[in-house]
Formats: C-alpha cells, sequence, structure tokens
C-alpha cells in the first residue's frame, strides 16, 4: 500500500509543472493556489465518507501542547529560512529580526523533544521508538533528500526555461513531462520487485540514475540549447526516480509494528516537506548569490561594446538587478534598464549567459545531495526473516 502511495506521490510531484504550467497560462499564477481548495474540500468529504471507521477499542488523547510546540517550532524555522532572503536576512519588524526567529523555533522545537521525551511512557504525539528501527531512520533521511532535490532542481531549471529560453509556462511544463512519463516505466517493476529483493537494490540506482540524469540537464544547459537537448537527462532521472518511491516508503515502514504506521507515515512527509523548505532557502540564495556575481562580471566583459556613456550605467543596472530576488520572464534580462533599443540585445545576452554561469554550480547542490542518499541508503537491512514468512504466508492463503 505504501508502494502505491509512493507512485502516486512522485507522479504528483514532478507532474506539477506540467498542470501548474497550464494553469499559470490560461489562469493566472493565483490559480495554482486557488485549485488546491476544491481539491482540498472533496478529498475530506470522500475521506468522511469511504474511509471506514476501525477503533480497537483502546481510548486515545491528543497531545495538544505537543501539537502547539511542533507548530510553532515549525513555523518559525520554515517562516525565516523562506523569507530570509526576502528581508536580507536582517529585520522583519520593529526589534524582530529573521535570525530571532529561526532561534526561536529551534527553541521551541528542543522543548517539544524534550516534552516528548517526558511522555514516552504515556502516549506522546512522537513515539522515539520509531526511530530505532534503522531502516525508518535512513529512508526519512532519504526523504529529505528528495524533498531537497526536487525543489533544488526544478527552481533554476523552470527560471532557466522561461527567462534564457524564452519558453511560456505551458511549453516548459510539458518539456519536463517527459521525466513523470519515463518514470511510469519503471515504477510498476520496482512495485513488484519491492516485496522480493532488499530495497536498496532498486533505491540506490534510482538514487544515482537522477543525479546522473540532472547532472546531464546541468551539462546540456546552455544559453542557446534548444528544448529537447534535455531530453536523455529527463528520461534517465525519471526512470530514477521510478525506483526511489516506491522501495523508501516500503523500506521505511516494514518492520515497524502497525500501531506506529500513522507516526511514521507522518514523520516522513513532514521531513520531506522541511527538505523542500531547506532547499528553498539554501538553494534560492545561492542561486541569487551567484547570478550576481555572474551578471556583474558579464556586463563588465560586454560593456566594451557599448559607447562610453552607457557603460556605467549597464554595468550599474546589471550588479543591482539581482537584488530584487529571482524573477520568471524578462525579469533580469534588461528589459527594465533605461537603454536604447539597440543595446537590449547586449543586455539580453549578458543575462542569459550570466544565468547559466550561476545555474550550473547551483544545480551540483542537489546532485551532491543525492550521492549523499544514496550513500547512506546502502546500509538498508534485509527483510527479517519473520516478516518475510508472514508475506510469503499471506500470498499462499490469497
Amino acid at each position: 500500500m505504501f508502494a502505491i502511495y509512493g507512485v502516486i506521490a512522485g507522479v504528483a510531484v514532478v507532474a506539477g509543472p506540467t498542470v501548474g504550467g497550464y494553469l499559470v497560462t490560461h489562469l493566472g499564477w493565483r490559480s495554482i493556489f486557488t485549485v488546491n481548495i476544491p481539491i482540498g474540500v472533496i478529498t475530506f468529504a470522500l475521506a468522511m465518507l469511504l474511509i471506514p471507521d476501525l477503533r480497537p477499542g483502546r481510548r486515545h488523547r491528543l497531545d495538544l501542547l505537543g501539537v502547539a510546540l511542533a507548530t510553532a517550532g515549525l513555523l518559525g524555522v520554515i517562516f525565516g529560512l523562506i523569507e530570509g532572503q526576502r528581508y536580507d536576512w536582517g529585520v522583519v519588524r520593529g526589534f524582530v529580526t529573521i535570525p530571532e526567529i529561526i532561534g526561536a523555533g529551534i527553541v521551541l522545537l528542543a522543548l517539544f523533544l524534550y516534552y516528548q521525551a517526558r511522555r514516552q511512557d504515556r502516549e506522546p504525539l512522537l513515539p522515539f521508538e520509531v526511530f530505532k528501527d534503522r531502516n525508518f531512520t535512513l529512508m526519512t533521511l532519504v526523504m529529505a533528500a528528495m524533498g531537497f532535490a526536487i525543489l533544488g532542481i526544478y527552481l533554476p531549471l523552470t527560471i532557466y526555461m522561461q527567462s534564457v529560453l524564452g519558453l511560456s509556462a505551458i511549453d516548459a511544463g510539458l518539456t519536463l513531462a517527459i521525466q513523470p512519463v519515463a518514470m511510469f516505466f519503471t515504477s510498476g517493476v520496482a512495485s513488484s520487485l519491492v516485496q522480493k529483493v532488499n530495497g536498496k537494490y532498486l533505491l540506490v540506482p534510482g538514487l544515482l540514475a537522477l543525479a546522473a540524469g540532472t547532472g546531464y540537464i546541468d551539462w546540456a544547459a546552455q544559453a542557446n540549447s534548444g528544448r529537447w537537448d534535455f531530453t536523455p537527462g529527463l528520461i534517465a532521472s525519471g526512470l530514477g526516480m521510478g525506483c526511489i518511491w516506491t522501495p523508501v516508503f516500503s523500506i521505511a515502514t516494514r518492520d515497524l509494528p502497525v500501531r506506529l504506521g500513522g507516526v511514521a507515515s507522518g514523520v516522513i512527509n513532514t521531513i520531506q516537506e522541511l527538505g523542500g523548505v531547506l532547499a528553498s532557502a539554501v538553494i534560492g540564495a545561492f542561486l541569487q548569490n551567484r547570478l550576481a556575481v555572474a551578471l556583474h562580471d558579464r556586463a563588465v566583459a560586454s560593456s566594451g561594446q557599448l559607447p562610453e556613456q552607457y557603460r556605467g550605467p549597464f554595468v550599474d543596472g546589471f550588479s543591482h538587478a539581482a537584488r530584487a530576488g529571482l524573477e520568471v520572464g524578462v525579469g533580469q534580462s534588461g528589459a527594465g534598464l533605461q537603454l536604447p533599443a539597440q543595446v537590449q540585445a547586449i543586455a539580453h545576452h549578458v543575462f542569459t549567459h550570466a544565468f547559466v554561469d550561476a545555474m550550473h554550480p547551483t544545480m551540483v547542490v542537489p546532485i551532491a545531495i543525492l550521492v549523499l542518499a544514496a550513500a547512506a541508503s546502502v546500509f538498508v537491512r534485509a527483510p527479517r526473516q519473520d516478516a518475510v514468512t508472514a508475506h510469503e504466508e499471506q500470498a499462499a492463503v490469497a
């Protein structure tokens, strides 16, 4: 069941650019948020109607203080990481700064862990025994890496396809759709093999294939590349993804007691989201920093083609362009500079080549994270013999 969930979750993640591109192109950017409202309402209604009410006769109490501490702590850390660049990692309002918000979030999370440690003999929100299973702990790391890698790959790649190659949102999404299509070919195979072999023999090659495919995409990305130049990399990374989502959920929960299934799934999903949040801060800041440097260097190198009176404003304009944040479309391509029309071609050249210069080292970061996740997955334990026997007995009965 977790294998099925993994496939669907993987498809949802990588299909997002296609659906999102269509919505942005035809209905505007606000639609990608609005569409979640009816989907959420329908999902909630179906859950109430279809999910059976299974109660083993044991009364439960919700750990409200634990929920409050965890929520407030995560809010502080996530808000600080996402909004840090916007406030230049300084003052938000009055005496409140981004480092203080992140620090307060960390303190609250530490209090949450201390409080949970005191409640382990009762009914804690987070039973620590779930982390005693080595496979589960390793898979939380893999899911954090996947959350980081997916956003770390798509953030610079989406901006590149639209701002450098000039593709529309829907065209960029359709180009990236090669990846989920390729994933279907291996996800079915992985689903059938995950109960027969040690999942790490699928997971490790999958992570390395995703890293290799991403490396090819990074290598193929040039200022004058065509949209189909990335096809080999998208196919390779898609085939790799099909060998990741299915095994990771199966390995994580395979040897856990049934009563810990809910906690396990909640922790894994939360860790994945945190990985994405961390990537949005790290990759966004790194890309913007590299872009600021590259824009200045490219502007200086190209300014010699301009008349003397335009060189200073040209270099200054690009030197400050990246400070406003990363943009999709014309954004920092020089279209906003007050320059004659004939200079725009040079400005466009500066931006496109500078963005490629900044993108190359940025995409190395998620590749490295994926390689580290593959190395950690080598230590996954084989299925316990009692679990294998139980599975064989269930198959025989069926």
